[in-house]
């Protein structure tokens, strides 16, 4: 991300100052000719078209004599510094103040303009942060160049100055999403472990385990697909519960039925709910009510306000199904409601088996 944005600053700025020292070069043979009203009239024309060319540029740009006393400066130069420079003074008399990236007072010896100046040389993209007189800072790219009069002697500078404020925006923007992506692939790693650990205590053959765990990662997948495909990194409860129960739909609204309004689950909600919502799917389809014909599953679900904070309800209410029996041992699924889903997002979790169906309720603050 960072070399193709620094890539176009680059170009963008090495053409302007192309044609800046172009506009110079056509009028500097005329810099030393004197006597003739002309040659005067011709060089005042050549330099009104040099300044008309430097005010038109979107960069902010300013020159100066060969001892950096300001001789001209645009417009775009006063809305970068937040006020006019002052022609025939140096800048570092005005408002100008500059400081190193790190935040570090630049000394005026150490001013890139200065630099091209006494080393008789340009001075390519050095950064810098100009602070402007209300006390806001931009950061800057410098771009100083040295002029010659037709005699090759040393007259004074042009010196471009790019405003980088979007670039460090998308920079610090970037980094941030790197942390997040750090921070997601540690807690997916770490989930991942914890369900193949129970998974393996649950589980009797390694059949048993290959099946179980193979679909737990798939559902965990499907999770983190919905999650990052969302600018906002979120997903709808509804989405949620469609990924998994889509499959036993009969598609007249019969046999699963979904009532509750809108409602975005960041992925620190998601993930962990989703995973609940596998597991009582994987329940209802191999001994609830999803494992006959006739058995279905109502999801209802609401929100409120309480004690400023917004809570989810859900309820998961199956029907029609065989006799409900209460599990003999508590495998992955009961532990993933009773204990990891409280832990990881401070949910209140009922478990209810009912002879008539398995009934779950979940209230969650929503993050």
């Amino acid at each position: 991300m960072d070399k193709p944005h620094l890539s176009v600053v680059e170009t963008e700025a090495t053409s302007v100052e192309h044609r800046v020292v172009r506009a110079w070069t056509e009028m500097a043979p005329f810099a030393r000719v004197g006597g003739r009203l002309g040659s005067f009239e011709t060089l005042r024309e050549r330099e009104r078209r040099f300044h008309d060319l430097l005010e038109a540029l979107p960069a902010a740009i300013y020159t100066t004599d060969a001892s950096g006393i300001i001789t001209f400066f645009n417009q775009a130069a006063v809305d970068l510094w937040g006020g006019a420079p002052v022609v025939g003074r140096s800048p570092w008399c005005g408002s100008l103040r500059l400081y190193w990236p790190d935040g570090a007072p630049m000394r005026h010896e150490q001013c890139p303009l200065a630099i091209a100046l006494r080393e008789k040389r340009p001075v390519r993209g050095m950064e810098a942060i100009s602070e402007r007189p209300d006390g806001s800072r931009v950061p800057v790219l410098f771009y100083p160049t040295p002029l010659y009069d037709g005699a090759g002697e040393l007259v004074g500078a042009v010196n471009m100055l790019v405003d980088i404020t979007e670039r460090k925006r998308a920079e610090e923007q970037q980094a941030l999403m790197v942390r997040e992506l750090h921070h997601r692939v540690r807690n997916t790693l770490a989930t991942v472990q914890a369900v193949m650990r129970t998974t393996a205590r649950a589980s009797a053959t390694i059949e048993e385990f290959e099946e179980a765990f193979s679909g737990r990662i798939d559902s965990l997948s499907k999770t983190h697909d919905l999650v990052t495909e969302n600018f906002e990194q979120a997903v709808s409860l509804a989405t949620l519960l469609s990924n998994e129960l889509d499959a036993y739909d009969d598609g007249a609204c019969q046999r699963v039925r979904l009532v509750g309004p809108p409602v975005e689950l960041l992925s620190a909600l998601a993930v962990p709910l989703g995973m609940a919502i596998h597991e009582l799917t994987t329940n209802a389809g191999k001994y609830g009510a999803l494992s006959i014909i006739g058995g279905g599953v109502d999801v209802i679900w609401s929100l409120s306000i309480e004690a400023h904070a917004r809570w989810l309800h859900f309820e998961w209410v199956e029907r029609d199904g065989p006799p409900v029996q209460p599990p003999t041992r508590k495998g992955f699924g009961s532990r993933l409601l009773e204990q990891v889903l409280p832990r990881q997002t401070g949910a209140e979790v009922t478990v209810d088996y009912a002879p008539d169906g398995l009934r779950t309720r979940i209230r969650v603050p929503l993050l």
